[in-house]
Parts: structure tokens; sequence; C-alpha cells
């Protein structure tokens, strides 16, 4: 992929001759007559680097620097002046400028300065991609599992990585579909390019259309600049659509394009954009199911749908549980402690509508309010410790029936169980059910144990 450079100068035939001499290297080349357009050129093209005139008007050129560099872009600049000094050149470099040349200079010399900048910026990116990746677990071996289905999602997670294939992951909320996701973008050889993550659901209609696609100036009120979308962010890596379901038909159509043709417009614009993107959604609705609603396009879901992939919840994978405890205990700093088999049991046997989510913030609760050597069923929250589920403590299921539940029956077998796993002494017994000792003893009383 050509690499674009923006030329900002006031003088015609200086960008005239930069233009010609790097279009012949290969570069793809935008033009700026003054800084108010260099501005408005780096937000529609994001160039890979800028070749900037010190002196222009309406600003000149170090305030455009300046400006560039406190929006947060870190593309390499290469100032351009007839007017130099030492003390001009380091002001330039302080304001965030890779090279300073005075002119006249040697076209071979701006070439080669080019070329060093481009090389020294994406080995800035790589150096901070590795320090931001020691920071984070979703690498393949971060996601933590034993369970046997879990397995052979993440070996097929391995084996479709390297692919260009379009995959769409399933699984309810707090599975960890960002985190395969990203995975999938790690082991794949974009891995060196950005991963940009949009959840569609939380969005309206239009604003993740201008999202995802940008916008022209002028497109809206209020479109005062133009704005690249996520599309064009991504460019060259991963886009992941986050709860995809949730689209609209009209963001359907325009999705279902990009990923046909590979080309987009922005929002009020007729310029066709091309892009390079692997594309990984997510959802945990039943896709089919809104295809025969009639609220999700067939042909999109078939273009998704290349490479599915589904999560079982933590409830399915129990034998998970006990690792990732351990996980979450060493990531909030508390894998000094130990936890007690009782307390783990319960961790074990709580279905965890929440999921992996849920685990988290549950050991993260108990890291920092957990005061004793050793975490017990005390330290554990009250849904967790009287089992709120489904399923009861562990000896039987309850399924909720349609109509009428016998609440005495499910509260005589609770308090049956906990006193049975605390070996008959009801001040053990209240603590796993959350309640006082008096309480209990009450209950026992009504139902003769």
């Amino acid at each position: 992929m050509k690499k674009r450079v923006l030329i900002a100068d006031d003088e015609k035939n200086m960008r005239w001759v930069l233009g010609q001499s790097l279009e012949a290297e290969g570069y793809e080349v935008v033009e700026a007559c003054d800084g108010k357009e260099a501005l408005s050129s780096v937000a529609e093209m994001l160039p890979d680097i800028m070749i900037l005139d010190h002196k222009m008007p309406a600003p000149d050129g170090m305030e455009v620097l300046r400006r560039l560099r406190a929006k947060g872009y870190t593309f390499p600049v290469i100032m351009l002046t007839a007017h130099g000094n030492v003390q001009t050149a380091v002001e330039a470099m302080k304001a965030g400028s890779s090279e300073y040349l005075t002119k006249p200079f040697d076209l071979d010399e701006l070439k080669i300065s080019i070329e060093k900048a481009l090389k020294m910026s994406e080995l800035a990116a790589e150096v901070s991609r590795l320090r931001e990746e020691l920071d984070k677990d979703y690498d393949i071996e971060g996601i933590v599992a034993q369970d046997p289905a879990t397995l052979s999602v993440l070996e097929t997670v391995r084996k479709v990585a390297p692919t260009v294939a379009t995959t769409i992951i399933y699984g309810e909320s707090g599975t960890g579909k960002e985190l395969v996701a990203r995975a999938l973008h790690r082991l794949s050889d974009r891995a060196d390019k950005p991963f940009i993550s949009v959840s569609a659901g939380a969005l309206p209609e239009t604003l993740l259309e201008s999202e995802l696609f940008g916008y022209e100036k002028g497109a809206f009120t209020g479109a005062m600049t133009a704005k690249p979308g996520r599309f064009e962010m991504a460019n060259g890596g991963t886009l992941f659509l986050d709860e995809i379901g949730d689209i609209s038909p009209a963001v359907q159509v325009k999705l279902l394009r990009v990923l046909q043709e590979r080309t987009f417009e922005r929002l009020g614009g007729t310029r066709s954009i091309e892009v390079d993107v692997r594309v990984v959604a997510a959802t945990n609705q039943d896709l089919q199911q809104l295809i025969a609603d009639g609220s999700f396009r067939e042909d999109l879901f078939y273009r998704l749908s290349v490479v599915p992939v589904s999560l079982p919840p933590l409830r399915q994978r129990k034998s998970d549980v006990p690792l990732l405890v351990a996980h979450f205990l060493e990531k909030f700093n508390v894998k000094d402690k130990t936890i007690t088999p009782e307390a783990m049991q319960l961790l074990v046997d709580y279905q965890w509508p929440g999921n992996i989510r849920e685990l988290e913030n549950t050991i993260e609760r108990i890291a920092i309010l957990a005061q004793g050597e050793s975490i017990g069923v005390e330290d554990l929250p009250a849904e967790v410790r009287v089992g709120v589920r489904t399923c009861d403590l562990g000896a039987r299921c309850f399924v909720l029936p349609q109509a009428g539940l016998d609440l005495e029956e499910v509260e005589l077998d609770l308090v049956k169980q906990a006193l049975d796993r605390a070996g008959g002494a009801a001040p053990k017994a209240a603590k796993l059910l959350g309640l006082t000792t008096k309480t209990l003893e009450a209950r026992m009383e009504k139902y003769g144990l």
C-alpha cells in the first residue's frame, strides 16, 4: 500500500516539484497551500508523513505542528524553511518535528529524510505496541482455560488467525468475545497494524454510520471538519464490530458493500475510499432468528459467518473457575492469599450470569475488602454465598416452571443443604446463606429441623 505524503507549502512551484518527485518514488501525494488547508487535509487523509513549510499564512507551519501534536497525531513531520537558524530548528524539534531542512535543499536529501522518518515512525509504533502488550492479558495464552470446549475454541482461533477470513464470535455478555477478537488480531499478519473496536449496540444509527464510515465537512449540522471513520482507522488491520445484531438495516447495507467491495464513501462524500480491513464481529443474539424475524440481512450473515466461533458461558466450563480465580487474584495483586476449599466450591457452584466479567469483578471486590490471610466464605458476595441462580447450592437443581413455585420447598432444601455443608453447625450454615444465626434458627424451627 502506498505511503501517503501531505505537502503543505504556500509556494505553488515548490509543491509541484516535490509532488512530481515523490509520486515518481511511489508515494501518494496530497497538497495544501496554507495552514488551514493543511489541518483540514490531515483530518481527511490521515497522512503517513507531512512535509510542512515553516512560513505559511493562516496559521504558520510551527502553529500547525503544535496543533497536530496537541490533537494526538504522531505521524512524522519534516519542517522546511528558507529562514533557518539554530533557534528556529530547536523550536521545531521541541514542537514535535522529526527533521528540519533549510531551503534550498537537495531532493535526494529530502527523500532520504522521508525514508528515515517513516522507518523511525514504524519502529516507534512497534515498540509502543509491544509495551502495551506487556500490560495486557489478551494474548491467546492469556485466555485462561482448561475446559475441553474452550480449548477447542482456542484451537480454532489459532487456525483461523493467519487467514483473512471474516469471523463472527457468538457468546453471552461477559464471555470474553473481545479477548478472542484481539487474539485473532495478535496471531495474524496484521498484528503490527491497528485493532479498532466499535460497540454497535451502544450507538444510535446515525452516529454509528458516521463512526464507521466517517463524514465530510458540512455533511450535517455541526460537521465543521471532515473526520475519518473506523474503517479508515483500521486500514491494514482489524475492525471488531461488537453487538452486530443491533445494527439497523441501513447500516447493514453499507456494511455488506464494504465486505464485498472493500470500498465505501464517507457521509456527505462522493469519493470512493478503498480499505484493506479484516472484520471480526460478535453478538450475544441468535442471528438466524433475527433473519427469520426480518431484522437482519441473510446475505450479510453469510458474509460475516465465514468462520463462526461460539464461546461457552462460564457455567458450562466450571473446571476453568479455579484457574480464573487464581488468574484474577494475581492480576489484582493478592496472589499471596489462599482461598478456602469451601469458598472455592461456592465460586465453582455459582452460575455466574455475568460470566467471566462478573467473576473478575467479584475477585476485584474480594481483593479490596478481604482482611485475613485467606479468603473464606464470609468474604464472598451474598449472591455467591446463597447461590442465587437457576441451580441451588448443589444437591438439586430447581427449574423455574411457567407458573407456580413452592417457595417453602426451595427454602427448606437450601437450609438443609447449608446445614449439611456446614456439618450441622448453624452459625456456619447461616454464613453460607447470608443470614444471621438467629434468623436461620427460626427457619430450622419452622421446618422442624
